[in-house]
């Protein structure tokens, strides 16, 4: 670990490599024939399909068997993808044919690489209580969790119908897992079980809801769901000492998965210095801030609930008329109620964790990060005309999209004037894009192998600014174990800003040549338009510029 913190104090040349090795089924030779859009869209229909498991007992199969007995049906439809000839296509038709492509690599990858059924605990965590803010859960999710929070209580009759079909397949689920978890990744196993122990609670909590206790059938899956989850714990904890292999994929298997599935046109070399540059250059501009600041009084903290009110709807009503009066982005009717879901409340002072300390400050970085909630009220209100972009792409692939965005606009809406009445606030912005490009760099070490999570936690606290991350370490722990569980999740804030800074330059260079003003609304606008794809395919659709060119 000292020869990796060593390398942190070097200078930082950027050298980026758009080179990538060709995946797998690139070497299959198979003939092209002509294909049309709508073969695309029945093959992406056809795929979907296929890609859910077959059950076993009421939940999915993931079986080592039924992954074998399938293998042949993925490898048809994979070739059938291979064989369409897209020449004639629009740019608009070949991104949706690399976004499949994408998503047939992440299950070839998961199936040979990854094998989160296998390696990955929490990989069987079957509730969820919270809507993810981006288009999917963060990391690997089996297919038959329960949304919680998509459910009204008390339940009418088709809703609790559904509700008790997947409460019924929690117990077959956990008894398969004692059977598929066979791998030896150590710092997954041991991460992954309070993962699944959580799930306890979770159980417990659901008797409380209005009309589940009155309800003996509902009250009999949860108290049998409930029981499997304790003897899965506890069959995890038996097993964890005897694990002792590492977790990461490694740096090769790292690049061809970013570049195959997740489609980010760059390196693990790539990635560390991208991340290391941003890392200097955050704590670099975070002084100068601080020094232009000097003779200014520290900004008081919102230390009751009362001021804490008033601190977050001073900021909701001052970043919404912002974007609106400045021109950033069509402000859509559903922007602001998305935003004021997702407030906060207040926190006292010794329980704030790094996101909420700032928020109890300025809350405006954060409701600029928070632009996920208008993404995902996009998504719900004006889904996308194109079938394939509809839903949230399959394996996170929509990470350098949405992540990128959601960190690139907190400091974008800093640049183009969001504190003109707070030059304070500035440093916030920096102290999170130096916290997310050392919990991103900290992961690429962990997925090398080069350090364990623990480690790589080590960098994420130690170089994140006024000790902000020393506050809390189940923060620590959940973002660092998802980074492990989702490679290139970790990197993807601050990588996804890069690309999209990419191609912001490559929209308003082309404009420039076209004798066009560049206006940040049209590049905004645009870029919504496109949907939670890769951002180097959104870079395609807006400039005409592959980056994947010749590959």
């Amino acid at each position: 670990m000292t020869r990796v913190l060593n390398l942190l104090a070097f200078s930082l040349i950027l050298v980026i490599s758009f080179s990538c090795q060709k995946p797998q089924n690139q070497n299959l030779k198979i003939e092209k024939t002509p294909a049309s859009y709508s073969d695309l869209v029945s093959l992406f229909k056809e795929w979907r399909t296929f890609e859910v498991p077959p059950q076993l007992d009421g939940a999915p199969d993931y079986r080592k068997a039924t992954f074998e007995q399938r293998l042949p049906e993925f490898q048809k439809l994979q070739s059938k993808l291979l064989a369409m000839d897209t020449t004639g296509w629009s740019i608009s038709e070949q991104v949706d044919f690399r976004i499949v492509w994408a998503e047939m690599n992440g299950f070839d990858f998961n199936h040979r690489i990854l094998k989160p059924w296998e390696r990955d605990p929490a990989f069987y965590k079957s509730i969820w209580t919270e809507r993810s803010d981006v288009p999917a859960h963060e990391g690997p999710t089996h297919h038959g969790i329960l949304e919680l929070w998509q459910y009204d209580f008390p339940l009418q009759s088709a809703s609790r119908e559904k509700f008790a079909k997947e409460l019924a397949g929690i117990p077959a689920l956990n008894e398969q897992a004692e059977s598929n978890l066979t791998g030896n990744s150590k710092e997954l196993w041991a991460a992954g079980i309070p993962s699944i122990a959580t799930q306890i609670a979770d159980l417990e909590n659901m008797l409380t809801l209005p009309g589940v206790g009155e309800d003996a059938e509902l009250v009999k899956l949860i108290t049998e769901a409930k029981s499997s989850t304790d003897k899965l714990v506890a069959w995890l904890e038996k097993e964890a000492p005897s694990k002792t292999g590492e977790s990461g994929i490694g740096k090769e298997n790292y690049t061809w998965y970013l570049q195959n599935v997740h489609l980010v046109p760059l390196t693990w070399e790539d990635e560390v210095m991208i991340l290391k540059r941003e890392l200097a250059r955050a704590w670099a501009s975070l002084k100068l801030e601080e020094h232009r600041n000097r003779n200014l009084p520290p900004l008081p903290e919102a230390n009751t609930p009362e001021d804490f009110a008033k601190l977050s709807e001073d900021g909701v009503n001052s970043l919404i008329s912002f974007l609106r009066d400045q021109e950033i982005v069509t402000v859509k009717d559903y922007f602001e109620p998305a935003l004021r879901v997702h407030m906060g409340s207040f926190i006292p002072k010794e329980k704030r964790n790094f996101f909420t300390i700032g928020m109890h400050i300025d809350p405006r970085p954060l409701y600029s990060h928070f632009y996920h909630w208008f993404e995902l009220a996009r998504m719900d209100l004006e889904p996308h005309s194109s079938e394939i972009r509809r839903s949230p792409l399959l394996y996170n692939i929509w990470d350098s999209r949405n992540e990128g965005t959601a960190t690139a606009v907190e400091e974008i809406f800093m640049d183009a004037g969001l504190y003109e009445d707070s030059p304070r606030s500035r440093e916030i912005v920096y102290i999170m894009i130096a916290q997310r490009a050392a919990r991103g760099l900290g992961s690429l070490y962990a997925q090398a192998n080069e350090m364990t999570m623990v480690e790589a936690g080590g960098i994420h606290s130690n170089y994140t600014p006024r000790g902000w991350m020393k506050t809390e370490k189940e923060l620590l722990l959940f973002e660092q174990h998802l980074y492990m569980r989702q490679p290139g999740y970790g990197s993807s804030y601050i990588t996804g800003k890069f690309l999209l800074e990419n191609a912001m330059a490559d929209f308003a260079r082309i404009q420039e040549e076209k004798g066009v003003d560049f206006k940040l609304k049209d590049f905004f606008d645009q870029l919504n338009s496109i949907g939670s794809i890769p951002i180097s395919l959104g870079h395609w659709e807006m400039t005409g510029v592959d980056q994947q060119e010749g590959r």
